[in-house]
């Protein structure tokens, strides 16, 4: 899948039916689990266990858990994620209904964006011919974007840490934008989450990690256009 489709593309319903369509049927079952898990390893991304939906709480022992099937389950994610592959597979064997999540920053950074957001900007990024990596849907309300890592780069004086990119003074920067990088995670494909929702490939590990700053113009921009809409909608205008 690549620039021709955004080309023949029909507009926001031919690419929801497209994204819908997406859903990897091999990530049915522990077999097909384990082989995406393997996959990601594979490509570079270092995996962490994390809890999982048990009904509509969470795995984990917090009552009132805030988000519930999306966290790890150690404290000690950091250091614990690996891309080893004898270890992902134990995880996997030994703790069959975990989640896992990746740890960005180290290999990989994730633009993360609202779900109508992320469609519009994926069919315009692959209309113009922009290399589009891998992508996710996660929970049918977020849509995640897999990219290189930035990590240090030598002509600025400090890397940027993920808690930065989601608080109130950057939003008219970067409305409805998250970019986990350094110490930041989020779930990786196939994840479960309460409600019978999950977090499941559009496109694939097959797709090379691109440059984020490749993407960040189209996704930000669409990301204010939505924000735009919606304060339109939560505010009308009075004749």
């Amino acid at each position: 899948m690549g620039a021709e489709y955004g080309r023949r593309s029909g507009g926001q319903g031919r690419i929801s039916q497209w994204l819908r369509a997406r859903r990897p049927k091999e990530a049915e079952g522990d077999g097909g689990r384990e082989a995406l898990l393997l996959a990601a390893a594979a490509a570079g991304l270092p995996l962490a266990p994390a809890a999982y939906p048990s009904d509509y709480r969470c795995s984990c022992s917090r009552i009132g858990c805030p988000t519930p099937g999306r966290h790890p389950v150690s404290f000690a994610w950091q250091t614990q994620s690996t891309t080893d592959r004898a270890q992902i597979q134990r995880w996997a064997e030994h703790q069959p209904l975990a989640n896992f999540i990746t740890a960005t920053g180290m290999v990989h950074d994730v633009l993360d964006v609202p779900l109508d957001a992320g469609r519009e900007a994926l069919e315009r990024l692959l209309a113009a011919g922009i290399d589009v990596g891998p992508v996710a849907d996660s929970g049918g309300d977020r849509m995640l974007f897999f990219t290189a890592t930035r990590g240090t780069p030598e002509d600025e004086d400090e890397w940027w840490p993920c808690e930065l990119d989601c608080h109130p003074e950057t939003m008219d920067e970067h409305p409805g934008l998250r970019w986990h990088c350094r110490g930041s995670y989020v779930l990786v494909p196939p994840a479960r989450l309460p409600g019978e929702r999950s977090v499941d490939w559009v496109r694939g590990l097959e797709h090379p990690l691109p440059d984020p700053l490749t993407l960040l113009e189209v996704l930000t921009d669409s990301c204010a256009r939505f924000a735009g809409d919606e304060q339109a909608a939560a505010w009308p205008s009075r004749g």
